[in-house]
C-alpha cells in the first residue's frame, strides 16, 4: 500500500475541464483526469482560468507562476501538462512520458477530429443529451468551415459523427431521430453496417405490422432484414435472463396469483429501476 503527500489545498470551488465535462477539486484530481483522458486534452487547458484556480483555490501560486509564460507565449501543450504532473509528483517519470506521447499524437489531429473524440467520451459516460448537442454543434461547425473554404476532414469522419449521434439517440429510445442519423451516415459512407442500424431503429420504432410493410419494400436489403430478425430473436432470448425481465416475470406471477399488494410493489420497483437508469442517461 502506498501513501501520497497531497500538494496544495482542497478547493472550495471546483475547476471544470473543458471538453471533458469533469470537475476537479484538487490538483491531484486534475492530474488523474489528465492522465486518464490525455487524448482528449487540448489547448483549452492552457488558460488563465486554470492558473487562477491553482493560485486562489489550491494555494499553488508557485505552480501558476511556472505555467504563466507557457499560457501567454503559446507554449507546447505536452510540456505544459508534464510541468503540472512533475510538480505534483503523483506519477513516475515513465507515466508522464506516456502522457506526453499521447498529447503529441493528438496534436496532429484537426480541431474537428479532436472535438469529436471529446464528444464520443460523453457517449461512453452515458451523457447522451450533452453528446447529441455536441454532435449537432460539431456538424454546424463543419458546414461553417466548408462555407469559409477552410480545410475539413474526409466524409468518413462526418459519417462517424452521424453514426455516434444515432447511437446516442438510440440510447434515449428516440428511434426516429436515431434512424435519420444512421441513414445520413449510410449516405455519406455507403457502409452496410449503417443501413443495418437504420433498419434496426425502424424495427424498434414501428408497430410490427407497419415494419413488415416497410421491410417488404426493402428487397435490395433483404439479407440485412433477415439478419436483423435473427439478431432480434437472439436478443430476446438474452433479455429473458436480464434483471428487468425477471422483475416483469415476478409481477406477472403476482397478478396471476391474485396477490395485489405484491403486484403493486413489483410494479413500483420496476418503474423506479427504469426511471433511475433513464434519468442518469439523460443528465446533461
Amino acid at each position: 500500500m502506498q501513501a501520497y503527500l497531497c500538494v496544495g489545498n482542497y478547493a472550495a470551488v471546483p475547476y471544470e475541464i473543458q471538453g471533458l465535462e469533469m470537475r476537479v477539486y484538487c490538483v491531484e484530481e486534475l492530474c488523474y483526469a489528465i492522465r486518464e483522458n490525455a487524448f482528449l486534452i487540448d489547448g483549452s487547458i492552457m488558460s488563465d482560468a486554470l492558473l487562477k484556480w491553482l493560485r486562489e483555490q489550491c494555494g499553488l501560486g508557485e505552480l501558476a507562476d511556472f505555467l504563466y509564460p507557457m499560457v501567454h507565449r503559446q507554449g507546447s501543450l505536452s510540456i505544459y501538462v508534464s510541468t503540472i504532473l512533475q510538480y505534483v509528483g503523483l506519477y513516475d517519470a515513465e507515466t508522464i512520458r506516456q502522457v506526453e506521447q499521447i498529447l503529441k499524437r493528438g496534436a496532429g489531429l484537426s480541431g474537428l477530429e479532436k472535438r469529436k473524440e471529446q464528444i464520443d467520451f460523453l457517449v461512453k459516460k452515458k451523457k447522451y443529451v450533452a453528446a447529441i448537442r455536441g454532435y449537432e454543434n460539431l456538424l454546424l461547425k463543419w458546414e461553417e468551415y466548408g462555407e469559409k473554404g477552410m480545410a475539413v476532414p474526409g466524409e468518413e469522419l462526418k459519417a462517424a459523427i452521424y453514426h455516434n449521434k444515432g447511437v446516442a439517440y438510440t440510447r434515449l429510445m428516440l428511434y426516429g431521430q436515431a434512424g435519420d442519423s444512421f441513414l445520413a451516415a449510410y449516405r455519406l459512407g455507403g457502409k452496410e453496417e449503417e443501413y443495418f442500424c437504420f433498419l434496426a431503429t425502424k424495427r424498434l420504432e414501428l408497430p410490427e405490422s407497419q415494419y413488415v410493410s416497410f421491410a417488404s419494400g426493402e428487397m435490395e436489403h433483404y439479407e440485412l432484414t433477415m439478419e436483423l430478425e435473427r439478431r432480434m430473436e437472439e436478443l430476446q432470448r438474452e433479455f429473458r435472463l436480464q434483471p428487468e425481465k425477471l422483475m416483469l416475470r415476478e409481477r406477472e406471477l403476482a397478478k396471476l396469483s391474485g396477490d395485489e399488494r405484491r403486484y403493486q410493489e413489483e410494479g413500483k420497483r420496476l418503474c423506479e429501476t427504469l426511471k433511475e437508469a433513464y434519468r442518469f442517461s439523460a443528465m446533461e
